[in-house]
């Protein structure tokens, strides 16, 4: 999920929002102006109706940051380092850095967003029945609460990434003491609803040419593909268990100065060694890495005019790996930062270099190895 925007901390987590989020918080604000706040308020004017939609969206994504927030406390109660929570087109997402110790912590972290969304569901709820509000209110409150109870039961579907997955696949953790296993299980169930979520909301939009039938299969959709993801990524990391960076990292790359120039860049080094990246040393420290694909999206009349430094991502955009971390860690590291490459780092002093497809590799060998 690119082109995040920070927003800043709460409680110490990390916030930021997705440019997506625009376009779901536009259509629900539009919805609810134009049709669900005029049926239920049908006496409000139209700068009413406005009004209520924009805070109602607004509130609907703060009941949003407020799950997330469940699950990334617990976490830090679990001692689980959190790496942030985004907002976007689905929702919001709380990531973290490293696994999960046990089945008993997911169990925690995955119940943590759904009890907040009931707690937000019953309140709205409560509010809108039993206090005296203005009606415009009153119907801000009304949607809140049944929208949140919504969101809690079709959330608690047991499918991966969801977190009613979550459950099931630390239940499963628990009876198997194999988290692998585990995902594996849970994503068989994940494509079975998956299928179910996509039959059903085609042929809603087909038979009754009802919008929400399309919104329905692309949730399943996504829904699907989510759950693909967490398989493969159990698998990988089930695979390259007990493998570290320093096993797997190209040691002593080929390195160059940032004030070489491109032209003498491709003929004296990328000739003679043609890798696809290289890191920029300067005086013996670290300071980026060059793409070869940034120096061939330089126009081929400026090569004698630009440098290296004009061309490579600085450090602050590189990952950075060391020899002792996990192989699988790093690789949700390379993945996530989009460069597909990190440095490897000792005592500020460069060691290696590992791409996804050094870590590829491995994974192929312990694949033939196992198959003979």
């Amino acid at each position: 999920m690119g082109d995040t925007i920070s927003l800043g901390r709460i409680a110490g987590v990390r916030i930021g929002i997705n440019w997506s989020w625009a376009v779901i918080f536009a259509l629900i604000t539009w919805t609810l102006a134009t049709n669900v706040f005029p049926s239920q308020n049908p006496d409000l004017s139209t700068s009413a109706y406005v009004a209520m939609a924009v805070i109602a969206a607004l509130l609907f994504f703060l009941s949003l940051l407020l799950h997330e927030l469940g699950h990334a406390l617990q976490a830090r109660r679990e001692h689980v380092e959190i790496d942030g929570i985004t907002l976007w087109l689905f929702g919001g997402v709380a990531k973290f850095k490293g696994d999960l110790p046990s089945a008993g912590t997911e169990f925690r972290i995955a119940a943590a967003g759904p009890l907040v969304t009931l707690v937000l569901g019953l309140f709205f709820v409560f509010l809108a029945g039993a206090a005296s509000l203005p009606e415009a209110m009153d119907g801000v409150a009304a949607w809140l609460g049944y929208t949140n109870v919504a969101l809690l039961v079709f959330n608690l579907l047991p499918a991966l990434p969801l977190d009613g997955g979550r459950v099931l696949r630390s239940l499963l953790w628990m009876r198997s003491d194999d988290r692998a296993a585990a995902t594996a299980t849970a994503g068989g169930v994940a494509r079975v609803l998956s299928y179910l979520l996509i039959s059903l909301g085609v042929a809603l939009f087909l038979f009754s040419g009802a919008l929400g039938g399309a919104g329905l299969a692309l949730i399943g959709w996504f829904v699907l593909q989510a759950s693909r993801a967490e398989v493969r990524w159990a698998a990988a990391a089930r695979a390259l268990a007990g493998l570290h960076v320093g096993d797997l990292m190209t040691r002593d790359p080929v390195s160059v100065p940032p004030s070489m120039r491109l032209g003498r860049f491709v003929d004296d080094v990328v000739w003679g060694h043609r890798y696809t990246t290289y890191p920029v040393v300067e005086d013996g420290r670290v300071i980026g890495l060059l793409p070869f694909r940034s120096v061939a999206q330089a126009a081929r009349a400026d090569w004698d005019e630009l440098t290296v430094r004009d061309c490579m991502l600085s450090i602050e955009q590189t990952p950075i790996l060391h020899e002792v971390e996990d192989a699988a860690q790093a690789l949700v590291q390379l993945q996530e930062s989009g460069v597909n490459r990190g440095l490897v780092i000792e005592d500020g002093r460069l060691t290696g270099i590992l791409s996804v497809t050094d870590i590829a590799a491995a994974l192929e060998i312990r694949d033939l190895r196992q198959r003979r």
